[in-house]
């Protein structure tokens, strides 16, 4: 049967449009991956070994694979972990320890280069595009500013505060920074790379703190307090003191404050806090202000740390232990290729489409309500 002009240009756009069809059904699916810095917990190779571990968030956080890092002393020894961080716009992960910072491609997963910064290194935080990462000195008096793709150093702030914890706002334009000798929260703007302002004084020093998504509010860990205390990031001031009910301070392995670890749930639903000598983790109703305790959940070791995967469906203590956000339940603990239990305070989720990154988390439980 002989097909007319037009039929056959109608067939042949049925043609194509099923060609595209096809095209579009096979875009690669996106897998979710946890990359776990190590030694995450100080230099404790038992924990985990070294490097930056890889597990399978979508299959019960299967071990995936280990990836060779940098970090090593004289004698060729792991140094510290203190950091990580990670962009999927420029397909880069970062890894600091006490002396250096390491960046790795992440989809060759070579070392691009290792660099030493005057004073050292500790928990870094990286810019919303991936191209500035603030670096604090190790507890110094200073934080580095750095270019992220060369490693070059392009400013410095001096708060005097004993570097050491940095977290960067969801929107870009400001990152805070808390040192381990100093009550006060530096809030420094990120057009010009200098301190604009404080928040505090809180009632101690300040240890690990998280913000809320619009960065009107901070929650701040400090020593002698099983707990936390909340911060008005707008005005400076110190809103409130929140204790955990119902569990005793004590001796803790680690950090010598008894919560050292604190996140929001990414829909900033609750507030999780870490408690090192209970071997426990406190939930906060934060709906309400104050925050409402609400449940503690028991884990397999001391938490030293928290945070959550970019869909906050779970929960990442820095125990190993994998908690299902909405029902409060542990459903795994994280093993390495030997089987041993991974312990890490370094750790966030990375997203694949095919072997390309498509988004990247954070280690720091920011909440991610922007605008409200």
């Amino acid at each position: 049967m002989k097909l007319s002009a037009a039929t056959v240009i109608c067939l042949g756009l049925v043609q194509f449009a099923n060609v595209s069809d096809a095209a579009v059904d096979a875009k690669p699916a996106e897998r979710h991956l946890l990359y776990v810095a190590a030694p995450g917990i100080r230099n404790n190779l038992e924990y985990g070994g070294h490097g930056i571990i890889v597990f399978d968030i979508d299959h019960g956080h299967k071990f995936v694979k280990r990836i060779k890092t940098a970090g090593l002393n004289e004698n060729a020894e792991p140094l510290n972990v203190k950091g990580v961080c990670a962009s999927a716009d420029t397909k880069r992960i970062y890894v600091t320890t006490t002396r250096t910072m390491t960046c790795l491609d992440l989809v060759t997963e070579k070392i691009l280069w290792e660099k030493p910064y005057p004073g050292g290194c500790d928990r870094m935080a990286i810019s919303p595009d991936g191209k500035v990462i603030y670096i604090p000195s190790f507890e110094g008096a200073h934080w580095n500013v750095v270019d992220a793709l060369s490693g070059e150093i392009i400013s410095k702030i001096t708060p005097n505060s004993g570097a050491h914890n940095t977290v960067y706002g969801p929107d870009g334009t400001h990152v805070y920074l808390a040192g381990l000798h100093s009550p006060l929260l530096t809030v420094a703007e990120t057009r010009t790379h200098a301190a604009e302002r404080t928040v505090g004084p809180f009632s101690n020093v300040i240890r690990p703190f998280t913000v809320n998504g619009s960065q009107t509010l901070c929650f701040v860990n400090i020593n002698e307090l099983l707990g936390f205390e909340v911060g008005d990031i707008k005005t400076g001031k110190k809103l409130y003191r929140v204790e955990v009910q119902g569990y005793e301070k004590g001796a803790v392995k680690r950090h010598g404050c008894p919560s050292h670890g604190i996140g929001l749930t990414p829909d900033e639903k609750e507030i999780w806090v870490t408690d090192g000598h209970n071997s426990k983790l406190h939930i906060f109703d934060a709906t309400v202000m104050p925050p409402k305790q609400v449940l503690t959940i028991p884990v397999r070791d001391q938490p030293g740390w928290v945070t959550f995967s970019i869909d906050g469906r779970l929960a990442y203590p820095s125990t190993g232990d994998v908690i299902d956000v909405a029902t409060h339940k542990i459903i795994t603990g994280l093993t390495d290729e030997k089987g041993v239990e991974v312990q890490s305070e370094k750790v966030l989720e990375i997203d694949f489409a095919g072997d390309q990154p498509v988004r990247a988390g954070n280690q720091f439980g920011v909440g991610q309500k922007i605008g409200r």
